[in-house]
């Protein structure tokens, strides 16, 4: 593996491993075939319309996993290239300057170099996939009024 290939998977960079789905679930199945859709060469807008029969909220939740994954790699390649020195603000073009603010350490709008600005968002977005009261992985069952199984996408312990 050449080095520079080394240093985009170096743990101690930004580059972060993707979130997995767990095989034999729901979202694992629906993620096989949205990957499967996304190489056979298919229009993007058949390629992520809603399964027929499939619940709307896993179909989004899994393509927002793959985003945020593919978004990790790209910038996995191009980050040892912008650092605080080169990259001093995180801006979109000459007109946009992006600034940080969590409400936590930066509760005003800050300006940051585009490295640490990146670490901030990505780390973000991480804790919100990674939050089970945005994006439940379990999966139970319990019984409606009507005394049918219905599925539930949340805590299993919810049930317990």
């Amino acid at each position: 593996m050449s080095i520079a290939l080394k240093q985009v998977f170096n743990k101690d960079k930004t580059f972060r491993p993707k979130r997995k789905f767990e095989p034999g679930t729901q979202r694992f199945e629906l993620h096989k075939r949205a990957q499967a859709t996304l190489h056979s060469g298919v229009d993007l807008k058949a390629a992520v319309q809603l399964p027929r029969g499939e619940d709307q909220n896993d179909w989004v939740a899994v393509h927002v996993v793959d985003f945020f994954n593919r978004i990790n790699l790209i910038y996995g390649t191009i980050c040892e290239f912008c650092t605080e020195r080169t990259c001093p603000v995180m801006s979109g073009g000459p007109k946009y300057e992006y600034r940080w603010q969590d409400d936590m350490k930066y509760k005003k709008p800050t300006a940051l170099p585009a490295p640490q600005y990146m670490n901030l968002l990505m780390d973000w977005i991480e804790m919100q996939i990674n939050n089970e009261d945005i994006f439940p992985t379990s999966v139970a069952y319990a019984e409606n009024s009507s005394g049918k199984s219905v599925q539930w996408i949340g805590l299993v312990d919810e049930f317990a």
